[in-house]
């Protein structure tokens, strides 16, 4: 398992982010309902939602913590869609919480939309590998939805991404087994999630 933090800018760039060491983060009892406190704690400090992201270091460090910490959250694993090849379990939610937590499987060769998120995300591969590809904007006033490719990288297990909310990409679940990832997203703008088609250099709703 790699100890390694990523952080993908909004112009698709991937850089390394210090990690912490696994045994700085050993806790007794630590559970997954610490792991959601922690991080709503973490947030009430920013001004405003779309501010969260300034917080993606600590988020990143909680969720190393909750990584080596918890054997639960490795067996929560969806049954497999043999139709989408993807599935995704919700870990937790409830009216009005702003997150997303899940634990989503995908099949080999499941490809994703071209798509941003519309706000900040933290991802760690759990099992399996995925190759990420990011692409920048390039627009114009007449093309605003023009992108073009910008990095492509193999996460594999216990390798932690973190997106800005402009940050744009494309997952491929790689290899010959199925992918497990823990996947942490802030409260999502829908006017700001899209799904791009770089050939028509146009973007529709996610």
């Amino acid at each position: 398992m790699k100890i390694t933090d990523w952080l993908v800018t909004a112009t698709g760039k991937c850089q390394p982010r210090p990690a912490a060491k696994p045994w700085d983060l050993i806790r007794d009892r630590y559970y997954f309902h610490r792991f959601l406190t922690d991080i709503t704690d973490l947030l009430d400090q920013a001004p405003n939602e779309l501010e969260e992201w300034d917080f993606l270091p600590q988020i990143r460090m909680q969720v190393r913590q909750l990584l080596t910490n918890s054997y639960w959250l490795k067996t929560q694993q969806p049954d497999a869609n043999s139709k989408t090849g993807v599935s995704i379990l919700t870990l937790y939610d409830e009216i009005g919480y702003p997150l997303t937590v899940q634990n989503v499987l995908s099949m080999p060769g499941v490809v994703s939309p071209i798509h941003n998120h519309g706000t900040w995300g933290v991802t760690v591969v759990i099992k399996g590998q995925e190759k990420h590809t990011f692409w920048r904007s390039a627009g114009s006033q007449h093309q605003p939805f023009k992108i073009e490719p910008a990095e492509e990288r193999v996460f594999g297990p216990g390798e932690i991404v973190s997106f800005m909310p402009e940050t744009i990409h494309q997952v491929t679940a790689v290899g010959k087994t199925p992918t497990l990832t823990f996947q942490l997203y802030g409260d999502t703008q829908p006017r700001s999630r899209f799904e791009y088609q770089p050939a028509q250099a146009t973007a529709k709703a996610f």
